[in-house]
């Protein structure tokens, strides 16, 4: 792969505004945007924009409308070793996205097209700006569905999606992105645009680069166009409630679901702190009919059949069981992706790990210790069908204390989350990614000869590190 030697540190700026200058010259239909407080948006992704709050200049930005100004992005950055921050909607929680000031952004909010929906094939192509929600209500008259759908879907990209492999609630049935995704058209770091894949579902041709660059969070390649495979649309959906009585209880209820015929499209499971939080947040009274929460999704044929199988499996355990109305299962399921909120007057840190859904009993069961040791509040949502756990840990601020410098015992109580993660078979973060909040809990996970060939395989790429250079790996 051709590429050009790096740049020294102190010609970063002004290689910068060569590559606008040249940029602006050859694409005069691109937009380019110069470093500008108007940029600032464009610093950070969701995890890490509270950090940087108020800077005086945002990065540089290149909004490209085809594969092709891609490309010419691409191969013009490299050649004045300018490194680029590939872009989707900024949605992401592992600081994937975030740039500084002598690198270049290329958002790809402008590729936006669904290029095409195939029916008989199941598949659609996309370009990596279009949103997840947007795409499904294009496929509506198809009768069709794309699996993944993060809680974020309303405002999220596939691009995005892709980037880090996200879940979302029906992975219990359906998988993660990867599942979903068949062939990827990717600009290199040397500009050259290579597709990946296939478009039909079966093909073991070489290696399987698709599942490479999926969840690869930019640092191989920019993807400009997907093949991502659809579904039917289920002939019937039903949501199904079942309280318990205490956050223990609703947990050791989940193997009862694993035991029984039924496999829900989604099964989520909300403890005690969170029903609670919900209340707070949104005037709702959940905490009032039990101490935990499954919300789980049925869909498909056979529902009543399924809803019976389940309900008496889960009554079995303690469960009250409730097979929910339409507007009530609207509104539940809103709750659980947006409902919860967060006290101005408290610190607090997120989570992202995943365990074998066994040992998801495990994780909550430590949380009062881990409360105690480092004075903490601990609460979690689980996609509990995968085994994927969202915590929460807070911590009220002081009177005087500065609300943008939170103690260390917040984060280490996160860490310490991590590890207990590693211990039950788990992994340090099961959709958000690596980026840069988690570049040091992945050497907990990765042993020194897997995170060298995964270093080998960037270099291979990527040889002068110019994309998304200190994330991910």
């Amino acid at each position: 792969m051709a590429a050009t030697a790096p740049v020294s540190e102190p010609t970063r700026t002004s290689a910068l505004g060569a590559v606008l200058d040249e940029l602006g010259a050859k694409l005069p239909h691109l937009t380019v945007l110069a470093p500008s407080v108007e940029t600032s948006d464009y610093l950070d992704d969701a995890a890490t924009r509270f950090s940087r709050r108020g800077a005086a200049s945002g990065p540089a930005v290149a909004l490209p409308s085809s594969a092709e100004e891609v490309q010419e992005i691409v191969r013009t950055a490299a050649r004045h070793g300018v490194t680029i921050v590939a872009r989707g909607a900024g949605t992401g929680l592992s600081g994937g996205a975030s740039a500084t000031a002598d690198q270049l952004v290329v958002s790809t909010e402008r590729l936006n097209r669904i290029v095409e929906v195939s029916p008989l094939d199941e598949v659609a192509v996309v370009e990596p700006g279009v949103l997840n929600a947007a795409l499904n209500e294009h496929l509506t008259p198809w009768g069709l569905f794309y699996a993944p759908d993060p809680a974020s879907y309303e405002i999220s990209t596939i691009g995005g999606n892709i980037a880090t492999n996200a879940g979302g609630l029906r992975c219990a049935k359906y998988g993660v992105t990867r599942e979903s995704v068949l062939a990827l058209d990717v600009v290199l770091a040397d500009g050259e645009l290579i597709t990946v894949g296939h478009r039909s579902i079966k093909g073991v041709t070489g290696l399987d680069l698709v599942s490479l660059f999926v969840g690869s969070e930019g640092v191989l390649g920019i993807v400009v166009r997907a093949t991502v495979r659809l579904r039917p649309t289920p002939v019937a959906r039903r949501t199904v409630s079942a309280f318990f009585d205490t956050t223990e209880a609703g947990t050791s209820a989940l193997s009862a679901i694993t035991r029984s015929s039924v496999r829900p499209a989604v099964i989520e499971f909300l403890d005690g702190r969170t029903l609670v939080n919900i209340d707070r947040h949104s005037g709702t009274d959940l905490s009032r009919r039990g101490g935990s929460l499954l919300l789980i999704e049925l869909d498909g044929y056979g529902i009543d059949e399924q809803f019976a199988d389940l309900r008496d499996a889960l009554e079995a355990v303690g469960g009250r069981v409730r097979h929910e109305t339409d507007a009530e299962a609207e509104a539940l399921w809103a709750l659980r992706r947006g409902g919860r909120g967060f006290d101005e007057r408290s610190w607090f840190a997120g989570g992202d790990i995943a365990v074998p859904k066994s040992r998801i009993p495990d994780v909550y069961a430590a949380f009062g210790e881990l409360e105690q040791r480092f004075g903490v509040e601990i609460g979690a949502v689980a996609h509990a069908g995968d085994g994927n756990l969202h915590p929460v840990i807070t911590k009220p601020i002081p009177d005087g204390a500065d609300p943008l410098a939170p103690p260390t015992e917040l984060h280490d109580a996160a860490d310490e989350l991590v590890r207990l993660a590693l211990s039950l078979g788990g992994t340090v973060t099961g959709e958000h990614g690596i980026g840069t909040v988690k570049r040091e809990l992945a050497a907990l996970e990765l042993s020194p000869r897997s995170r060298d060939a995964q270093l080998a395989v960037k270099a291979a790429f990527d040889p002068f590190e110019l994309l998304n250079p200190g994330k991910a790996l």
